[in-house]
């Protein structure tokens, strides 16, 4: 009787070990996490890397409209920030910190902040010295100094679960005077 069963198993064995009716099932339920992980990792780093990009025009932006003008007032500053937040959609700006800033160098070779304001960021002390890139400022010139900070949160949080922190900075010179005169 027990010979019986042992063929009756190996039978059973060797027929299990020929049958490929539920390969491809099993090798779909073992890949298809790893697939799905994939892809939503791949779709938070593109939208990652688009914020980024965004950042970057924001902060570009800032310094390009400030620029442009030989005199800003409050009112034209709180106009750029709006458009500044604009930039940034779709994603929200309720995580967008901007500050705009505009340095000098005096005959000195001192640099200095003339004015400076923000928005979720407190602006730079008059008079502080920051520091700028080397060979940017010469004497008697300045810069409109534009800073914006970003905390990205993924809206899937699949691969991304904690917000990350970006920041981009942008300088450029004043075009209409040799310095713009602020609030």
């Amino acid at each position: 009787m027990s010979s019986l069963i042992v063929t009756y198993v190996c039978r059973f064995v060797r027929r299990f070990s020929r049958d490929g009716r539920g390969v491809s099932a099993v090798e779909f339920a073992l890949i298809a996490p790893l697939m799905i992980v994939m892809f939503f990792g791949t779709t938070e780093i593109a939208q990652l890397l688009s914020a980024n990009r965004k950042l970057t025009q924001t902060a570009n932006t800032i310094a390009d409209l400030v620029s442009q003008d030989d005199a800003v007032t409050n009112a034209e500053l709180n106009d750029v920030f709006i458009a500044a937040g604009a930039i940034m959609q779709p994603f929200p700006a309720a995580p967008l910190a901007m500050r705009v800033s505009s340095v000098q160098m005096d005959a000195n070779n001192r640099i200095s902040v003339d004015w400076s304001r923000g928005v979720h960021m407190s602006a730079r002390t008059q008079g502080s010295s920051p520091t700028m890139p080397t060979g940017l400022l010469q004497p008697g010139t300045s810069v409109i100094f534009a800073e914006v900070n970003y905390a990205y949160d993924s809206p899937v949080s699949v691969v991304l679960r904690q917000p990350i922190s970006m920041s981009k900075t942008f300088y450029l010179r004043p075009r209409r005077s040799v310095n713009v005169t602020g609030p």
